[in-house]
């Protein structure tokens, strides 16, 4: 095999464990939003939340942009809303949180 196809053959080898491991952050995401949050928050692409006043998580890109969101996992999420006990992830479970919002949006923000 020449130079330019172990080149080829490295990329196409990193970008399918890049996309493995994307995958698998977005299953963490989901595994960790449905233990913690799934019992008040819709937290797929669709449903309904339990609590009325409980947001659907494919709907936050009305509120926020779900990178934003990742400063709020890490130091604690509070709310005004005192059913919301306070959540503090650490950064790998933030990342995937992030990940799995992403992938639910209903639309992405204009």
């Amino acid at each position: 095999m020449n130079t330019l196809g172990i080149a080829a053959a490295t990329f196409l080898a990193m970008s399918l464990a890049a996309s493995a491991a994307q995958a698998q952050s977005v299953q963490r995401g989901e595994l960790l939003v449905r233990r913690h949050c799934g019992g008040c928050h819709a937290v797929g692409k669709t449903g309904t939340s339990t609590a009325p006043a409980a947001p659907p998580f494919r709907e936050l890109y009305r509120r926020y942009e779900p990178d934003a969101l990742a400063e709020a996992l890490a130091e604690g999420v509070l709310t005004g809303h005192p059913d919301m006990p306070e959540f503090r992830f650490n950064p790998q479970d933030v990342k995937a949180i992030t990940a799995y919002l992403r992938s639910i949006q209903a639309r992405q923000p204009i």
